[in-house]
């Protein structure tokens, strides 16, 4: 009676006493089948929910509070995680409680505070030599599905997500099912990709089982597998080319790319599939070296400026 009449005068919405029944499970599945209705779920956002659901699906909706999910985050500190991956599966576990408050399956969201991630922004990219050499102590196999990374600065998921029937003509067609942000998007084949994706072609046909068979995906292992975990070998090659990188630097090392290159912001973005303004700014790195330059032009324009002004004021 308490907690209607707390609904009544709008203090507190009435929990139905349904939500007893219900489990994270629920919740999870729910957002997962609206991300797909809006065309948004992609290979990573179904990753993120299921691990919110492999950490919280089988607990009863009432039981998440502060103090569990502390236990959880004390966990998978322990287990080594770094803060921004564990906050990944608390971000769809927040976003689910909030889509049964807006369906009216439950009444609040309970508080799920994230760890802060400020100092993590973006700070690696490959200068073109220093990935050239690690570009030639690669494994054959992973040699373009590297170079298609610098190029593009598409995410690895995404790159070896890549089918043949993307291909349409001189553009790869991108679907949003494979894209982290869900948008689908168009890449033109520039000479570089064009010239990958006939090599590709050419390695196209592969066996598996003593059986001869076009594989589907535009990058695959020597085998005919899909392009997967790789990190050993990334780390063999760094060694060996005496370069400190991770994978993910190509895709900072891109954006910076566009950025030296004079490619304007908007274009970049639909390149490299970034959206907001925000998340493209930790990845367009600028370095000492590029500050040094934008002031030596800016004073050589200034010093150009003044020495116009005194020509004028002479005549």
């Amino acid at each position: 009676m308490r907690q209607v009449g707390a609904d009544l005068i709008g203090a507190r919405k009435l929990t139905p006493p349904s939500a007893n029944r219900l489990k994270v499970h629920d919740l999870l599945e729910t957002l997962k089948s609206e991300f797909e209705l809006e065309g948004k779920l992609s290979a990573q956002t179904a990753s993120q929910i299921g691990k919110a659901d492999k950490a919280f699906g089988d607990l009863p909706v009432m039981q998440v509070n502060r103090d569990r999910i502390n236990v959880y985050k004390k966990e998978q500190l322990a287990a080594g995680y770094a803060k921004a991956t564990i906050n990944r599966p608390l971000e769809y576990l927040s976003l689910a409680f909030k889509l049964a408050v807006e369906t009216e399956k439950l009444s609040y969201v309970p508080p799920i505070k994230m760890f802060s991630e400020k100092g993590n922004e973006r700070k690696g990219f490959l200068e073109p030599a220093d990935f050239e050499k690690i570009l030639a102590q690669l494994p054959a196999d992973l040699k373009d599905f590297c170079q298609w990374g610098y190029a593009t600065g598409q995410r690895k998921s995404e790159t070896a997500s890549l089918e043949w029937d993307m291909v349409d003509g001189d553009v790869l067609r991108i679907p949003g099912s494979i894209a982290k942000n869900g948008i689908a998007r168009v890449l033109p084949l520039s000479t570089e990709l064009a010239e990958i994706i006939q090599r590709r072609q050419a390695l196209r046909r592969v066996e598996k089982n003593g059986v001869a068979q076009l594989c589907p995906f535009i990058f695959h292992r020597a085998n005919g597998e899909r392009v997967r975990n790789f990190l050993k070998a990334w780390r063999a090659a760094c060694k060996k080319a005496g370069v400190s990188a991770l994978y993910h630097d190509l895709r900072r090392s891109c954006a910076r790319n566009l950025t030296q290159a004079g490619v304007p912001r908007e274009v970049a973005k639909t390149i490299t599939g970034h959206v907001s303004d925000s998340c493209w700014n930790r990845y367009n790195i600028v370095i000492t070296a590029d500050a040094r330059k934008a002031m030596e032009q800016t004073e050589a324009y200034r010093a150009e400026s003044a020495a116009k002004a005194k020509v004028v004021a002479m005549r």
